[in-house]
Parts: C-alpha cells; structure tokens; sequence
C-alpha cells in the first residue's frame, strides 16, 4: 500500500490514463480527488472506487478555469487536510483542426494551449502553493512522447503544449526540490485510444504507428497508471526533474 495515507489528486480524472490511475492508486490505498467536466463519466470512476472500499471525492470542474482548480484543491484541503500528490493529466488533441502550422487556427491553437498548457500551469500552481506550507510533496505530470521526437508533426498545437509542460515540470523541479516538491513527467507513446478517440480511424492509426513499436503493438491507459503511480510514491523519493517514456520501444529507433 504505497499511498496509504496519502492524499491524491488526479486531473482529467475520467479519461481513459486519468481512470485507470485512479483504480491504481486506490489499490495503493491512497484517498482520491477526482477533477474533470465530464460529470456522469467523473461519478462513474468515483462511484467504482467507492465500491471497492476506497476513498474517491469527485469533483467537477474546468482545468483552464483559476477559479476552478483553486476551488477544488481547496476542498481537497477541507476534506482531507492536505495534498500530496498531483497528477496534472487533462488533456485534449483537436485531431481533425490541429492542423500544419500553415493552416492552423488561433482558435484551435488556444483551446489546446488552454486545457494543455494553462490548465497544467493553474494545477501545478495550486499544488506547489499548498505543498510549500506542508512540507513537501510529488507532482506527476503526463506530457507526451511529442516533447521529445518529431512523431505528431500533423499536430502542431498538441506537441508544443507537451513540450511545453516537460520544460515547465524540469524548472519547477530545480526550483521547488530545496522544499521537498518532486516534480516529474510521464510521457506516454502511441496507445490504442488517444485522447479524444472519437475524432481517429483507430484501425488506420493502428496500421500506421503499429509497426514502428518493437513491441509490435499500441499500448493501453493500464500501462501507463502504474509509472504515475510509482512517480507518486516515496519509491520515487530521489527521483525528480525526470521524465519516464512509457512507448514499447517507439522513440528507441
């Protein structure tokens, strides 16, 4: 029971990377704090782990909002009396209009740097804010093999934004590790449903990134869960600035 005791808070907590975090670090022991506007998709995580016996305090909410992040660490404090854990995982990838640099849109570059960008920056904000008045604490944030080789270059706003939090995380761990805050990246490779699946032709996708993983497959949310969660953990206590690829193999070629 790594987390026992521990306070976690989990952001876009009913997608498919930020739910099955949640099932694990349940298993953990530790006492969630679930964010994200899907609301009935948000209860239906919540109410599962509550139904195995654990804690889950589901909270609806908008990352890009100040005064949503805000408020909801603070009832995370009034409810459990401190946070330790962070995981900043909201994010969206407008598939079909994050589009070449030539033709994208202001619009669908800002509603990425939004929820991508600000929303990692307003989650991270709140939590340094509270972990420098306890004493410590782990930030994990879920960026992207796109921060580190050129595999997205169809859409430009998604990857800049995963850079953008991997550089982001690496100056807030230099800054913040004097106080006990570790602050590390998660950088998940291709999986078999991406964020907004929905926009994909997941059979085409699965034919072109396929073979390049020596894996030979795409990879699933369940995989990704368990390094967020060591990251979590005091196993990862002289871990921080770092950032894990998780991808088969992907960037290895």
């Amino acid at each position: 029971m790594r987390l026992d005791g521990k306070t976690v808070f989990i952001t876009g907590a009913a997608g498919r990377i930020g739910a099955a975090t949640a099932r694990r670090v349940a298993e953990e022991g530790g006492a969630l704090v679930l964010l994200d506007r899907a609301a009935s998709a948000l209860e239906v995580v919540a109410a599962e782990i509550r139904s195995g016996g654990g804690w889950a305090l589901a909270l609806v909410g908008d990352v890009a909002s100040e005064t949503d992040v805000d408020a909801a660490v603070g009832r995370a404090i009034s409810e459990y009396g401190r946070l330790d854990v962070m995981v900043v995982n909201a994010g969206i990838q407008l598939h079909r209009r994050d589009l070449p640099v030539h033709e994208q849109t202001l619009e669908s570059w800002d509603a990425t740097q939004d929820v991508n960008f600000r929303g990692v920056f307003l989650c991270c904000r709140a939590a340094a804010r509270q972990m420098l008045g306890q004493g410590g604490g782990s930030i994990v944030i879920v960026s992207s093999i796109t921060a580190l080789v050129g595999c997205a270059p169809q859409n430009p706003a998604y990857t800049a934004s995963k850079g953008g939090v991997l550089a982001l995380g690496r100056s807030m761990a230099v800054q913040y590790g004097p106080h006990g805050i570790r602050v590390n990246m998660v950088c998940p490779g291709p999986l078999e449903q991406p964020p907004m699946a929905e926009e994909v032709d997941l059979d085409a996708r699965e034919r072109r990134l396929g073979d390049h993983v020596p894996l030979g497959r795409l990879g699933r949310a369940e995989e990704i869960a368990p390094t967020i969660t060591f990251l979590a953990s005091d196993d990862a206590s002289f871990i921080t600035g770092a950032a894990f690829v998780v991808d088969g193999g992907f960037t290895a070629r």
